[in-house]
Order: C-alpha cells, then structure tokens, then sequence
C-alpha cells in the first residue's frame, strides 16, 4: 500500500504506528510522504530550518522496533536538544556552524519511542521570540493563512504539525513557546510541569525551572502518549519528579467527573483583548458548563508587577550564563550584526546582572508562585485565552527588524497569559477551540493544579471528543 498525501496528514501519530504495526504501510512510505508535502509546501511555509532526508530513509529501511510511535516521521526544534552530527543553530547567525556531536538525553528518549528524525523545526533565535521572523531564516508562515504568523519560538515545529509534514514535533516553552504556536496553528500544545520531562545531564539552559520541552501535536492522545514515553524518572537526578498515578494515554479517555473550572480574560495592564477571543471565552465557559460542569469568571488575583520584576534577573541571568556556554562552543564573542536587536540588547543588559539581583528575583518568584498555586485549592482548572487575538499579519513580532523596545510591548501586548505558569510550574495546555470570523485558529488555555497532567488529559480528551478538532490535511 502506498499512503496518499492526504491520508498520510490526516493521521495522528498513534494512528500512523498503527498502520505500521498493521503492515498496512511501512516507515520509509511514510518518511516519503512527510518529504514530498515538505518540497511541495515548504517553500512558502519555510517551517524546516534543516533538511535530514537521507538519514530518516536510511532509518525507515531498518527495523521499526516497537515503540510507541515506531516508524513515524517526526521533527526536532532548532534550539535546545542536540541530535547527533545535526545542526543546532538556535535560530542564530551566530550559530550557523555549530554541529551536535551526540544525542542529548531527551533525543535518546524520542528515539525510544520509534519515530524517525527527518529534520529540525525552524525556532525563534535562542528562543527569546514569541514568533519566528528571524534574519537567519526568514519568517515562518502560518499553514492556515500564509500572510499570518505561526507564532513561536516553537513555530516550525507548529507549523509542521499543522501543514501535515509530521503528526507531532519537539517544541520547547519557556515563556510560552509550545502554547503560544500551538495556538496560532490550530494544535494541542501541552507545557508539562517542571521537571516532568526531566532536563537531563545536558539540560544547563533550564536552570532557572521555567522551560520545559515536549511536543505539539494535532491530538490528545498523541499528547499523552509522548509523555509517557520521555516523562519518567531521571536517575541520579538531584530534583523530586512528580508522580502520576498511571498512564497519561488511559486518562485522555477516562471518565471525568465535575470540574470545577475558574475562567478568565484579565490581563496583566488591564488592557480589554481582541472581541473574538473573549467571545471564544466565553463559548466554551458555556459549553463546558453544559457538559456538566461548574463554570465561574474568577481572576486568579496576580500582582503581575510585583512577578515580572522578579523575573527579569532571573531570565537575565541565565541568559547571559548560558550564552557563556555558546561563546565558548562557537569560540569567540557575537559581533552586533550577528544577533537581532532583542537578542542583542539581552545579551549586552544580561552581563551587568549581579548574582544578588537574579537570587533575589528567585526568591520573590518562589513566593509570589506558591501564592498563584495556592488559589488552584478552589478549582481544579483554569481557563483562559492563549492571546488576546488572532494570529495577526507577518511582519507584527518580526524579531529581524523591530527594535528591541516596541518589539517587546508588542509581545507584552500579544502574549500576556502563558508566561505566568512557567514561573509557577504547573502545567498548561493550549487546546485549538475556536476560529476568527477570518478562518484564524484562537487557542485556549487550560491550566491545572502543580502535577495534574492526568485533570487536564482527561478534560481535553472531552473536549475532543465532543467537539473536534479543525485540520488542513488537504493542504
């Protein structure tokens, strides 16, 4: 059996293993239909940062040994892990010639669950965007309408997903980088809770606890089933893992009970957000109250000053330690051409930083989180937008070319919601439920309690079911 194009992009992942386990089709039919939609597509999509075709068919023609996802085409976002003799360029001029000399921890994990590498997803630089418009690259456009953005810094990644070239790709949030292109591209787009996804002996970036990685996806169980994959215990790690009670995969489809689920649409400046999106809001607060459960507006009572200026060393800081470590791998200092204004002015700010300025911001976003998590004892889920619009035109958070002080207050503006709970470290997940009058996906965010990935498997797996999910498989 050959797939067809439409077939193929129209499959989850665990359906596609199916079809594999089945002998229905094999590995290398699917590698060669995730390749084809990248030539026919990609070209206007600019999602694939680096191109690994011969080395996924070599892998497609050997065993598909029996993981979870064996035999499926799958992508790797340019940033953060490593993949043996691939490029890592962190969306960066500055990188252009850094080459990974061996899988980190978290790609050996991928490995483990059966899917074949075919290339990296095109990020943001360094990740610091929440949108991929970068001078290395260019602007990754959203599959849904190529004159909008796929957000980021994830946006390859979501991009892929959403055009049909792999049923899921490794995405990265640390300020919103799973949730935020989840959004724009109409996915599933979990951000686990700290630590779930253990950083690994080679995770040094995420010393700072606010940036996970896991995947996005076009369904639930595709979600779960990843996580359950690489979300185990790390040995010889320093930090508690959370324990889950079973399988994330059985909770997508096990009975849920009554949520109580608190909504709202506040924003940090007290701004009112785009009127589509609170319409969406306030949809699915009736839908969900239809299906059974205990809805109510309820803000969560953040002093959203008090935490961003906590939280400014601490980025700061790390930023600059970590780019440390790359000016030692690249083997000298980036020169001003080399990074865009954001990334740049960062860099230059983030070395004035004193280890008293960034502990201290450490310190005040511990207690200011156990407050936020402290207000989750009254619900069970939070509810609210993943933007305060629609995807909006290209060119609108172009990390290229805007200069770093009104790119920033339109990120601010754009972005208000995700951030928070990477500081706090519960886990989030954006759900693809609602379009703009323009046929523009609008994300949700359901957010639950510190360690309760099981609530919120189990709620979207509802949503799912009873409402769907809008595809572009015949792209």
């Amino acid at each position: 059996m050959t797939i067809t194009s439409s077939d193929y992009a129209g499959a989850d992942g665990l359906g596609l293993a199916k079809m594999v386990r089945d002998r229905a089709v094999t590995p290398l039919e699917l590698v060669d239909a995730a390749i084809a939609r990248i030539e026919r597509l990609d070209g206007t999509i600019n999602a694939v940062a680096h191109r690994r075709f011969d080395e996924a068919r070599a892998q497609a023609r050997g065993p598909a040994g029996d993981g979870a996802f064996a035999g499926v085409p799958f992508m790797v976002k340019d940033f953060g892990i490593g993949v043996a003799g691939w490029p890592n360029t962190s969306g960066s001029r500055f990188c252009r010639d850094v080459v990974d000399s061996a899988d980190t921890g978290l790609m050996t994990r991928y490995r483990e669950s059966g899917v074949i590498p075919i290339g990296r997803g095109a990020s943001s630089e360094f990740g610091i965007v929440g949108n991929v418009e970068t001078a290395a690259g260019g602007a990754v456009r959203n599959p849904w309408n190529t004159d909008h953005l796929a957000g980021g810094s994830s946006g390859g990644s979501a991009a892929a997903v959403a055009a049909g070239y792999v049923p899921m790709a490794h995405a990265s949030d640390g300020l919103g980088s799973i949730r935020i292109p989840a959004a724009c591209c109409g996915l599933v787009g979990l951000k686990p809770t700290r630590d779930r996804n253990p950083n690994l002996p080679d995770g040094f970036d995420y010393a700072m606890g606010f940036c996970v990685d896991h995947v996005v996806t076009r369904s639930v169980r595709d979600s779960a089933a990843m996580l359950d994959v690489t979300g185990r215990p790390e040995p010889g790690s320093p930090y508690a893992v959370p324990a889950k009670a079973g399988p994330y995969l059985d909770e997508v489809t096990r009975a849920l009970g009554r949520l109580r689920i608190a909504w709202s649409t506040q924003t940090p400046s007290g701004a009112a957000i785009d009127p589509e999106v609170q319409g969406a809001v306030e949809r699915v607060a009736a839908d969900l109250a239809a299906l059974g459960h205990e809805v109510f507006p309820q803000d969560l009572g953040v002093d959203y000053r008090a935490i961003y200026a906590a939280r400014a060393p601490v980025s700061g800081g790390n930023f600059a330690a970590g780019m440390r470590r790359v000016v030692e791998r690249v083997g000298r200092e980036p020169t001003p051409d080399e990074l865009e204004p954001l990334t740049w002015a960062a860099y230059t700010q983030s070395k004035a930083i004193t280890g008293e300025q960034a502990f201290w911001g450490l310190q005040e976003l511990r207690m200011l989180s156990r407050e936020v998590v402290r207000r989750f004892e009254e619900f069970d889920v939070f509810l609210c937008p993943v933007m305060t619009a629609a995807p909006p035109p290209i060119g609108h958070i172009a990390g290229a070319s805007i200069g770093a002080g009104e790119l920033s207050k339109r990120q601010a503006a754009l972005f208000p919601y995700a951030a928070l709970f990477n500081f706090t470290g519960q886990p989030s997940m954006s759900l693809p439920l609602a379009m703009s009058a323009d046929g523009l996906p609008i994300g949700l965010m359901i957010t639950g309690r510190y360690a309760d990935e099981a609530t919120l498997f189990r709620l979207a797996g509802q949503l799912e079911r009873e409402w769907g999910w809008p595809d572009l498989r015949d792209l």
